[in-house]
């Protein structure tokens, strides 16, 4: 593996993608329903993050995509708060410091987008992502925010931007 960059996604990037989530999803032991397995948009990431304030980025290994995580509106919630979703990383490619820049890309778009907040879900067992995501300031929540459709992650995340 080289300097992998983190760019936004492309069309010719569907594939990989949703092959990366799958693949994490199911190594990880996540349910398929009621989790982004499910996701109607997994196939096609490119279009459902091609609207306004919404940028889906990938991590890009000499063609090879080995990660990947988006920034979008929360869904089924009203106020100025967006949601770090399907942020995925090949197993081979933890550990190279990767999720942190990833989180910090997404973050800054957030940011310029005019987000006040970013949540996220995740699962319990995901100890790894939690302790990243509590090292870059998200903080637990008692309960969900919106309504993602996402009814097998019972852990939720909020940090102030």
């Amino acid at each position: 593996m080289g300097e992998a960059i983190i760019r936004e996604i492309t069309p010719d990037d569907n594939v990989q993608v949703a092959q990366v989530i799958r693949k994490v999803l199911l190594e990880m032991g996540v349910p398929k329903v009621g989790s982004a397995y499910a996701d109607k948009a997994l196939d096609d990431m490119y279009g459902a993050y091609n609207m306004s304030k919404a940028t889906y980025f990938v991590v890009d290994d000499n063609g090879q995509i080995i990660g990947c995580a988006g920034i979008a509106q929360l869904d089924n919630y009203e106020g100025n708060v967006c949601e770090l979703q399907k942020m995925y990383l090949l197993e081979e490619t933890r550990g190279r410091g990767l999720g942190s820049k990833m989180i910090t890309i997404c973050l800054e778009k957030a940011e310029s987008y005019g987000f006040e907040h970013c949540y996220l879900e995740t699962m319990p067992y995901m100890k790894a992502a939690q302790k990243l995501y509590t090292k870059n300031g998200f903080e637990y929540l008692d309960a969900p925010m919106g309504n993602t459709g996402h009814y097998s992650c019972p852990v939720w995340m909020l940090k102030k931007l």
